[in-house]
């Protein structure tokens, strides 16, 4: 029997050898033909598009819609509980319009100056009407990710709506309706568009110099309080300002939008990362502490110069702090952020409480002396907390001189522009509307005889 197995494996074991050489031709072609298959796949790997990543997608979603909330309503509830109630409707009809107004225009030709595929270093042209955007379209992120382009123009929109609206905040309660939309229209043309290309379009002036400015503080704040303080001096007074009493008619609602605002400003820092990732996590823990420093010392301050902490001045300093580290958001450490949140807030009192009376200039709700001085505050002072040493994401080799002449140069050019281009728009309006109401109706209040009703029966 045992011979019987050993001459049946003697077989075996010589037809596998004789088969050898016939199967092995079929397993080398196999195995040839799986190589090449998989060095196809790697090149039509390395050709494809890059995909979206839906997790950025969708984190991205939610800051669009945060900065919405912003607007309306922490934007609207923000300023309008700040004015007389008589005045109410009209400051947030203002917002919702121009909000409104900037992203149609956005879509038909603000993108495409801003961002659009052709341009220099002082605007950009092309995809006016989003033509070839579709919803396969993407746009890139400060790594290799993607998001959908669709999303980038969503996101970026609602800072055009948000700037435009800020700087109603200096004249309302006398600028006619008709007015105010003309200036909306122009100065978004020849003010917005071309400082947000400058400085966050990759051949933009400012971000070839390379200016810091993390999520607006040139763009969004310097921008609308300088053109909010031109505004107010070309508009003038209100009247009875300012020997008459114009107390805001409810700090209820001025505190609901402050705090709107601030959850809201999440959106609008930490989504200026473009994506879910550790430098949002820095803007979002920046916006925290630098709010939270803010309404303190604001308060503080208030104490020292004699007064109550007051629940307006809380308010006043949570937008200084989220003001000043708009363009730090992801550009400091939390430390550099507090710090800015604080000096900011100091400052912009000064220039509410002390120059503003003694200039004479009629910024109604502090437009200027908020967003304009805590983002010039903010927008220097990142070349200073950028530093390792304080805690930023600076390298080795950074030097906080060389990056402050940069800030500096950045911010009074900013300056200049806004200057002249919200005098150029204001002229416009003047010149096809008028820009103020008459007396009557300023006397009677904007809802009235604007918008023909009242926000209290």
């Amino acid at each position: 029997m045992k011979r019987i197995l050993r001459n049946a494996a003697a077989l075996m074991t010589g037809a596998v050898l004789l088969a050898a050489p016939a199967l092995a031709a079929p397993v080398a072609a196999a195995a040839e033909a799986a190589a090449e298959a998989t060095a196809v796949a790697s090149e039509v790997a390395e050709a494809a598009p890059v995909l979206p990543n839906p997790g950025n997608n969708g984190f991205m979603m939610t800051a669009t819609v945060l900065v919405l909330l912003m607007i309306l309503p922490g934007l609207a509830l923000f300023y309008g509980g700040l004015t007389r109630s008589k005045n109410m409707l009209s400051t947030m009809t203002q917002i919702g319009a121009v909000a409104s107004l900037a992203m149609l225009v956005w879509v038909m030709w603000g993108y495409g100056l801003a961002f659009g595929p052709e341009g220099n270093q002082f605007i950009s042209w092309g995809k006016f009407f989003l033509q070839g955007v579709t919803a396969d379209s993407t746009a890139a992120t400060f790594t290799d990710e993607v998001i959908s382009e669709y999303i980038f123009i969503s996101f970026q929109m609602t800072f055009a709506a948000i700037t435009v609206a800020l700087v109603l905040g200096a004249v309302v309660e006398r600028m006619k309706f008709s007015a105010t939309m003309v200036f909306a229209l122009v100065w978004l043309t020849i003010v917005y568009f071309p400082i947000a290309h400058m400085v966050w379009e990759a051949r933009g002036v400012f971000f070839v110099m390379g200016a810091l400015d993390f999520a607006g503080g040139t763009v969004v704040h310097i921008n609308a309080g300088v053109s909010a303080l031109v505004a107010a001096y070309i508009l003038g007074k209100r009247r009875g300002y300012p020997t008459e009493p114009m107390m805001p008619h409810s700090l209820t609602l001025t505190m609901v939008g402050t705090g709107l605002l601030w959850v809201g400003w999440f959106g609008f820092n930490a989504g200026s990362a473009l994506e879910a990732n550790g430098s949002a996590a820095l803007a979002m823990i920046n916006t925290f502490v630098a709010t939270a420093a803010g309404g303190l010392f604001w308060m503080l301050t208030e104490r020292v110069m004699g007064h109550k902490g007051s629940a307006l001045g809380f308010c006043s300093g949570v937008i200084a702090g989220l003001v000043a580290v708009t363009p730090a958001a992801g550009n400091s450490g939390p430390f550099g952020a507090i710090l800015l949140g604080a000096i900011a807030s100091v400052v912009c009192y000064v220039f509410v409480a002390k120059v503003k009376p003694a200039l004479g200039y009629d910024d109604a709700l502090d437009a200027f002396g908020i967003h304009g001085v805590g983002g010039i505050v903010g927008a220097i002072g990142t070349g200073i907390v950028y530093s390792p040493a304080l805690g930023g994401p600076g390298g080795d080799d950074f030097a906080i001189g060389a990056q402050l002449v940069t800030q500096v140069s950045a911010v009074a050019a900013t300056i200049v522009i806004s200057a002249v281009g919200t005098a150029i728009a204001m002229s416009i309006a003047k010149a096809l509307t008028g820009l103020r109401v008459d007396e009557e109706s300023e006397v009677n209040g904007l809802d009235i005889s604007e918008h023909g009703e009242r926000a209290y029966n």
